[in-house]
């Protein structure tokens, strides 16, 4: 009996450390400022990453709302290698003017891309973290899954909707207007969508 109920007290002992270690990086992190390159959360998503903060069991460690980036076409990561950054829907006139000034650049390779909502999540247990994974699922966050970091157990989110391909070599556009016009309307559409996800997925958490 002594022995159980010593067993028990440790166990407990254990958990409430557990839960106290969560909830301190849980504040450490949410205290720190936003090292992103727009240094702030999307406005799309802040309500969705608000939500899930609220909760005992969850913090958020980054987010995107998904974007479209002009980029060098590089392996290594730097700030330099983003030349254009959108994060609303963007138009035709715009990305035709935009692109006449990135192709004076310097650079042999750029790229367009769209890259769809993103979400990393710190769970307090695995349990928390396959009850969010599921309900990201069903909300349209079919490229998701668990994944750990030391100690912390980490809920990594990302939709599919993505495109990315070369779009000037040497200054020069790669594409005609006509590709032009469709690449517009086929990169909103997959913003739009993405979007529409994280909606769906702020009213799905409880």
């Amino acid at each position: 009996m002594l022995q159980d109920k010593f067993l028990r007290e440790k166990l407990n002992s254990q958990k409430q450390t557990k839960e106290e270690l969560f909830a301190q990086r849980k504040k450490s992190i949410l205290s720190k400022k936003d090292k992103s390159h727009i240094g702030k959360w999307d406005k799309r998503i802040i309500s969705l990453c608000k939500k899930i903060n609220a909760s005992d069991k969850y913090y958020t460690t980054s987010s995107c709302s998904g974007r479209i980036i002009i980029i060098s076409d590089q392996d290594e990561k730097a700030r330099d290698l983003f030349l254009k950054r959108y994060h609303d829907l963007i138009s035709f006139k715009q990305l035709e003017k935009d692109f006449k000034k990135v192709s004076k650049v310097n650079i042999n390779l750029i790229k367009f891309k769209l890259d769809p909502c993103a979400l990393h999540v710190a769970c307090k247990s695995l349990e928390d973290a396959k009850k969010l994974l599921r309900k990201a699922q069903l909300a349209g966050w079919k490229k998701s899954g668990i994944v750990s970091s030391g100690q912390r157990i980490i809920l990594e989110l990302n939709s599919t909707e993505r495109l990315e391909f070369p779009i000037l070599s040497k200054g020069k556009l790669l594409i005609d207007n006509k590709f032009l016009i469709i690449l517009v309307k086929r990169a909103n559409e997959k913003l739009e969508n993405t979007w529409k996800k994280i909606k769906n997925l702020e009213k799905g958490f409880n």
